[in-house]
């Protein structure tokens, strides 16, 4: 019994996370196309719009991972996630791009808080003896959100669905995770003694080196989450983008059968570097889709595709072991601050994804955004083996 991982709340977390997340990414392949034809904005605003998400989280992130670790996450989880959900009904009612933009903001901060307190939780509903399985299949949840949302976004879009009705979806999808988060059950947690206010309460200062290389990896998953849709346009690309996160998704479940348990056996450095070499690879074929698709339609929609599977497969390796690493560098009191610049790193990256696709998108093109992209990918590998590996193993904790 000490060891089992899968009681009804651990379920409970999973489904809430996943429609929290699914809600999410079910507009954001949309939101471009929304800004674009309601609001006539160009591809550098949407990109400056579309960051304020991420800005915002990132103003709540550092405070969220100390307050979680000093009081009850749970009614903090319950509050951000309910304010979250909310959020959806407010882009419904949004007739002017300035509300819009203020909801955004709303939403991003909300973001920032149920985001580090779930994460947080789930870590103290499962045994440390299985934490890289456990959290491995909670990321899955949040990942498989990160690519069904969008394809099933695109799909609607795409089928001539208002965007009243894509917000609606999303808001009852939050809605339905709101319940299952309330279902959750988190054991006690004794009061702390709230210690001097430094700057390692709000950040895992341990855990930078590692930050920064997420980061330079999120910026191009930024690019991709957001903009692949347009680059397939670009391009002439006559296909059903939406099938892109359709395989991101098989991919990211083909990399569970394996990453969790290799991070549970201490392989964590060698999964990261393992995933990111996948990757590099990947962005590189996605910006050459383009030149392909000059000499073959057929073989450009085909590469379009397996890229996406393999950037799953990737990141999907990457992810539970990015986590991993962060809370095996943070002592227990510290796992909140932990979670919070784990997740804060790659929000960074993600918001610098949207701004730099669609700059490099209007000062140039897609590909050379991808071009971009990839070139960071490397130097995030060269860091991660030369110096964040060697930080890692004189400093975990565990």
């Amino acid at each position: 019994m000490k060891d089992r991982l899968f009681t009804p709340s651990y379920y409970f977390i999973l489904a809430a996370n996943f429609l929290l997340f699914f809600g999410f990414w079910f507009l954001m392949p949309v939101l471009p196309f929304y800004l674009q034809e309601v609001f006539r904005v160009n591809e550098s605003g949407i990109g400056i719009i579309l960051a304020s998400y991420t800005v915002a989280s990132l103003c709540i992130r550092p405070f969220s991972g100390y307050l979680i670790d000093t009081f009850a996450r749970k009614p903090l989880y319950l509050l951000a996630y309910f304010v979250f959900t909310c959020m959806f009904a407010g882009y419904i009612v949004a007739g002017a791009l300035t509300l819009f933009v203020i909801f955004r903001f709303i939403h991003g901060l909300s973001f920032g808080m149920v985001s580090v307190s779930g994460n947080t939780i789930v870590i103290d509903i499962m045994p440390s003896s299985r934490r890289g399985e456990g959290l491995g299949y909670y990321g899955l949840a949040n990942n498989f959100a990160m690519s069904t949302g969008p394809m099933a976004g695109l799909f609607a879009h795409n089928a001539g669905a208002s965007f009243t009705l894509i917000f609606t979806c999303s808001l009852l999808s939050a809605a339905l995770g709101f319940v299952m988060a309330t279902l959750v059950k988190t054991p006690y947690k004794a009061p702390v003694r709230r210690e001097p206010i430094s700057l390692d309460r709000f950040i895992l200062l341990k855990g930078m080196p590692a930050g920064l290389a997420l980061l330079l990896l999120s910026i191009p998953y930024g690019m991709t989450t957001n903009y692949v849709a347009m680059y397939a346009q670009e391009i002439g690309l006559d296909v059903e983008t939406g099938f892109f996160f359709t395989f991101m998704a098989v991919g990211i479940a083909i990399s569970r059968l394996f990453s969790g348990r290799m991070v549970d056996r201490g392989k964590i450095t060698q999964v990261i570097s393992a995933g990111n070499c996948v990757v590099i690879v990947c962005f590189f074929l996605l910006a050459a889709c383009e030149n392909l698709y000059a000499w073959s339609a057929t073989a450009a929609g085909y590469l379009f595709f397996g890229v996406a599977l393999f950037l799953g497969i990737g990141f999907g390796t990457m992810f539970p072991a990015f986590n991993t690493l962060f809370v095996n560098l943070a002592p227990n009191s510290q796992r909140g601050t932990a979670t919070s610049t784990y997740l804060t790193s790659w929000d960074v990256g993600i918001g610098l994804g949207m701004v730099a696709g669609g700059y490099i998108a209007h000062i140039s093109n897609f590909h050379d955004a991808y071009l971009f992209g990839a070139t960071l990918t490397i130097i995030s590998a060269l860091y991660f083996r030369f110096k964040v590996t060697p930080h890692f193993n004189h400093n975990k904790v565990r």
